[in-house]
């Protein structure tokens, strides 16, 4: 297939054109020389981030992201539109990234610019600074009445990390004495609290840390935002999400909690809305998975023992609700939705029979109902659920709804996106009574200008009986210009988690658009270990990764090649990062010869490594019960262990690309380091792109091209030459 790139008048956005806002998000000035998805296209487009509906429902503003390519660099803009999707206004005109739009009033709009709050009217005229804390603001909530304000800023950390002698400015080391002193990609040398301030005339006041002096981090690391701290609808109070916990306790325990405070005390006075008051702490064996420890039995679970986080008071005042998971330990449990009375601080779970997460939520206006989206079948979509539990599903989309918030008293404000389609906002008329007449309308078209120049593959569905005889859904993606007649060269697509959904994302990096514009066919299984197929199946993963999950992907493979005329079964590749990159090195050791060549990115290698290596140890607790050295371990931790992918290299015969980020702590790059070195040392062919400066995932706009070029151009040797 020809190379396809793109042609820009104006030169890769430069940042130079950034200052010119208008003329850099100018829609004519982008042409593809081909109908054909490019990397070069993906990183072309806009992507919109924060949004909110004015107080009256008759406007959003909204946060949308444009790349640089040529700089490698971002940058944020702000937009305003009418609910109805007409008289859309760009609010911000210069370079300065601006970021985190939420209404004061119907006619005032709060915003981040330079580490700072600021405001400005709906049109962006009248720009105001009301906060000055030197660049330290890095997230923000005002008061339902205005008064006041949450300004999350990071204070210093020396619990894990000591800090250096004053007389060695100049030294780079670092003294750990404890766990956790590295999250995701940074070493944690300092924390972020939430601080409160006055809001006056004059602008924000001195503010007062509400954690001051506690060890304790809020917002929660690694991706917590402002979204896990709530003010009370009378604005005396404020609801957060905390895990009270530091070094080997904060590492092996998902046990965070919903604290009410009162805005009026001076001190550190927390109302604990999870634990009863008679809770004390259970000791556990930080070596073993809490699947069967003390904490976990049944008297503990009604303290809310594993996730509790994002807190939202109901319109009436009356009750809080957050998302829930029940399990100490076990970080992908089913999230429920909680709601406490604030009258008898009881207790109930309003969405038990919906068996798979409740990602978002938001209240309707009569405090009785509750709107969440949640995977069911690889698809999330809207529900709403009363006080009594009673679950309705109010969308039936091939596509997943993003975070939802109302929009006036009958509409709710959210963002869609599918396998073909990047993320648009769209408004939702929900009709509880009669669901098919629920109303879903598009009103932004970020990126209408490229979307219209491109032709899009197909999208199927299939379900495939697995060895032990249950139904798996897996998707079907094809190539744009699909000739039925014809064979194309196949890729496996194995899902990272190990328990997210492979639903209708949208991704940048992993985009099935983009595989099928280069001429193949992905499918893509929803196999043991995910969400929105019950909880028993989706707890078939854990202490199991290389059981029937491993075998599922055969089966949808194997069925694939056998029963799908157009996969060309002596051409096909197998791909997948994070737990897929674990799958892909352990599929390259028992694929009999399926698979002609093998991608893995930020994978997991050596499991007994990978425990210690880590920094979330409930992670590999719950996942294989055992460190690697206890001599009583359970039969499922041997197992693991024993299955390895690098027991296996003996076994490796087919060519393998390893990726991996350097600034990646969750799963170390020495991991991708000793598969690549492994594979080249059997004498099979094998490349490592390595990242020195990305994480988990490459955000930088030029690593991201040379991640989708190496990616294919991998692929191409091995499945189209």
């Amino acid at each position: 297939m020809k190379k396809i790139t793109l042609l820009f008048v104006i030169g890769l956005m430069t940042m130079t054109n950034c200052i010119k806002a208008q003329t850099m998000i100018s829609k004519n000035n982008i042409q593809l020389r081909s109908d054909l998805m490019t990397p070069e296209a993906l990183w072309a487009m806009g992507r919109i981030g924060t949004y909110e509906a004015s107080p009256d429902g008759k406007k959003i503003v909204y946060q949308v992201a444009y790349y640089s390519v040529e700089k490698n660099k971002s940058h944020q803009m702000l937009f305003v539109i009418d609910a109805n999707g007409k008289n859309q206004v760009q609010l911000t005109t210069t370079a300065d990234n601006e970021t985190d739009p939420t209404w004061l009033d119907k006619n005032t709009i709060a915003f981040a610019r330079g580490g700072e709050i600021w405001t400005m009217n709906a049109d962006g005229t009248n720009r105001r600074q009301l906060s000055k804390t030197d660049g330290k603001v890095e997230g923000f909530r005002f008061s339902p009445d205005r008064t006041k304000v949450i300004i999350i800023e990071s204070i210093p950390f020396h619990e894990s990390i000591k800090e250096n002698p004053k007389d060695l400015p100049l030294a780079t080391g670092r003294l750990v004495t404890d766990l956790m002193y590295r999250h995701w990609d940074h070493y944690v040398e300092s924390i972020q609290h939430p601080f409160v301030a006055e809001v006056t005339a004059n602008g924000i006041g001195e503010t007062r840390d509400i954690l001051k002096g506690l060890p304790y981090e809020c917002p929660m690391e690694p991706f917590g935002g402002i979204e896990q701290l709530a003010w009370s609808i009378d604005s005396k109070k404020i609801a957060f999400t905390c895990r009270m916990k530091t070094g080997v306790d904060y590492a092996i325990s998902t046990d965070s909690d919903i604290f009410l405070y009162d805005t009026a005390n001076e001190g550190n006075q927390y109302f604990n809305l999870c634990k009863t008051a008679d809770y004390k702490k259970v000791n556990v064996d930080p070596t073993k998975t809490m699947k069967y420890q003390e904490v976990n039995a049944p008297e503990n679970l009604k303290n809310n023992v594993g996730y509790d986080q994002n807190p939202k008071f109901s319109p009436d005042g009356r009750y809080v609700a957050w998302l829930s998971m029940e399990r100490d330990g076990y970080e992908a449990d089913r999230q429920r939705l909680c709601v406490c009375d604030l009258q008898t601080f009881k207790k109930q779970y309003v969405t038990e029979s919906f068996d798979s997460n409740v990602d978002d939520f938001c209240w309707a206006p009569d405090s009785k109902t509750l709107y969440f989206i949640g995977v069911w079948h690889a698809t999330e979509n809207l529900y709403a659920t009363n006080l009594d539990g009673e679950v309705t599903q109010l969308t039936n989309d091939w596509a997943d709804f993003g975070s939802l918030q109302m929009l006036g008293n009958k509409q709710l404000l959210m963002e869609r996106h599918d396998f073909m389609h990047a993320a648009d906002l769209y408004v939702v008329t929900p009709n509880i009574k009669n669901t098919e007449k629920t109303k879903v309308e598009q009103i932004t078209f970020e990126n209408k200008h490229i979307f219209d120049q491109l032709t899009r593959g197909k999208v199927q569905q299939r379900w495939v009986k697995t060895t032990d005889g249950k139904d798996m859904l897996y998707w079907i993606i094809l190539p744009p210009h699909f000739d039925a007649n014809k064979k194309y060269p196949t890729l496996l697509f194995c899902e990272g988690g190990p328990q997210s959904p492979v639903s209708q994302f949208w991704s940048y990096r992993w985009n099935f658009m983009i595989m099928a514009a280069h001429g193949y066919v992905v499918i893509a299984p929803n196999r043991r270990g995910l969400p929105g197929f019950g909880q028993e199946w989706l707890e078939e993963i854990s202490g199991d990764w290389t059981g029937q999950c491993m075998k599922d992907y055969l089966s949808a493979i194997d069925d694939a090649a056998n029963n799908l005329p157009f996969v060309d079964k002596d051409r096909m590749g197998c791909v997948g990062a994070s737990f897929g990159g674990f799958s892909v090195y352990y599929l390259a050791g028992h694929h009999d010869k399926r698979f002609k060549c093998f991608i893995a990115h930020d994978g997991a290698f050596n499991l007994e490594s990978m425990y210690t290596d880590t920094e979330e140890v409930w992670f590999s607790n719950w996942e294989y019960d055992d460190a690697y050295w206890n001599k009583d371990q359970t039969e499922n931790a041997k197992r693991t262990y024993d299955n390895s992918p690098h027991r296996f290299v003996d076994k490796w015969d087919t060519p393998i690309l390893c990726i991996h980020g350097e600034k990646d702590y969750r799963i170390n790059a020495n991991q991708g380091m000793g598969a690549f070195n492994a594979a080249r040392l059997r004498g099979i062919e094998a490349q490592l792109l390595i990242f020195p400066d990305e994480n988990h995932w490459v955000l930088k706009p030029q690593n991201g091209i040379l991640w989708q070029r190496t990616y294919f151009n991998w692929l191409d040797r091995w499945l189209k030459e």
